[in-house]
Parts: structure tokens; sequence; C-alpha cells
């Protein structure tokens, strides 16, 4: 089974389980980050890519953006998304003309890339002349270090999500190839960055404490 299509099946079984909010700690401390470096939307047309249940669809709407265009590639989590126009498709070859967008928000989904030059290059082909792509994703050092991405499905049981490994050198070489010129950047640590506290909360940062977990990345279309 290829990369994607195991990748669809586990977000198919998750959907029935995933709100459209940062609904861990992981989630809300990346979502805090990623919203200290928001661009300035309003007005705009802009594009949430591999959307999921919508929850960056929801502050781009709250944002004030005039458009909002959510894509994902798993009908089950685009039903969810509320506030914007629903498109189903893969964030590998993006069904739009090219320089439509104002900004691209994507949250936690570019390590599902089966091809990060691929990705990068489609996202700067769909943006405007100084657009702005705005992203997280799960660390590579995280991945390195042992860390799942996983998740109870209705069932209760315990289901791990396909992850590619893309380093940041990698993600700023595709950058560089797409004409994307990157504005900041930012790692959240376990124990640091991100402490909220959960059940055996203590632990879990005692073993994992300065891993990166989550990078974020703010980038300009040249």
């Amino acid at each position: 089974m290829s990369l994607a299509s195991s990748t669809l099946k586990a977000y198919e079984r998750w959907a029935p389980v995933y709100p459209p909010t940062a609904h861990n700690p992981l989630m809300r401390a990346e979502q805090r980050s990623m919203l200290e470096v928001w661009p300035n939307v309003e007005g705009g047309r802009v594009l949430d890519l591999a959307c999921g249940s919508g929850r960056y669809s929801h502050v781009l709407c709250k944002s004030n953006a005039a458009q909002v265009v959510a894509l994902d590639f798993c009908l089950p989590m685009l039903t969810q998304v509320a506030g914007a126009s629903r498109v189903c498709g893969s964030m590998m070859q993006l069904p739009f003309q090219s320089g439509v967008f104002d900004a691209v928000i994507s949250g936690l989904a570019v390590g599902h890339a089966t091809d990060i030059r691929q990705w990068m290059s489609e996202v700067a082909r769909v943006l405007r002349p100084a657009g702005i792509l705005l992203y997280s994703d799960f660390h590579s050092e995280a991945i390195r270090a042992g860390m799942t991405r996983s998740f109870k499905d209705e069932d209760d049981v315990t289901r791990t999500v396909p992850h590619q490994v893309y380093d940041l050198s990698c993600q700023q070489d595709a950058m560089a190839a797409a004409g994307l010129t990157i504005e900041t950047v930012r790692e959240l640590r376990m124990g640091i960055e991100l402490n909220e506290a959960f059940p055996g909360s203590e632990g879990v940062y005692r073993k994992w404490y300065g891993v990166p977990v989550v990078l974020i990345v703010r980038a300009r279309k040249e």
C-alpha cells in the first residue's frame, strides 16, 4: 500500500473523533505559535491546505479573509469544515490556477507530502507574488527520537499515522527551488514551549525534555 493510501485510511479512521479545534496540548501549543506569526489575510483569498476538520479555516474566517478555500484528500474530514469553500483533492497537485491565493496555511501536514519539492512548488505556484506560506509540522527530530503520530479511533484502538521525515535543511532547499524566501522559523520543544500539564505529563516531559516536536515556518513568495 502506498504512503498516500495508508495516510488516507488512517485519517478516515480518525475523522469521526477529530474535532475542528486544537484538541490536545501539542496542537494548542502549535496553534498559539502559528497565531504569533499569522499573516494579515483581511480581504484576501486564502487556502487552508490539508485542512483536516477545518480548525484553521475557522481561524481564517475570524481573521476576515474574503474567501477561505479548504482542501483535503479525506472526505470524512472535509465534511466537518464550516465557513469555507471545500475542495476534495491532493495537496501534491493542487486543482487551482496559478497565482490565485494571498496566503497558504497548512497545519501539521507537510510530512504527508510524498515529495517535498513538488509540494513546495505547487504551493508557490498558487501563491500570488509576495504571498505568504505559513505551515507547521511534526519535527524530524521528534521522529528520530522515537515519537510517533498516533490516535485512538472510535473503537479505542491506537493507530499510527504514516509520516515522511523532511529535515529543515531539506525543506529550505525545496523552498529556495520554488522561489520562497523564509521569514521565520520556530521550534517547539518538549517541556519548554510545549509544557501544558496533562495526566502523566511529568514523566513525558522528563523523558523527552528539550526534543523539538513541532516546526513552524513562515515564507514569502519572491
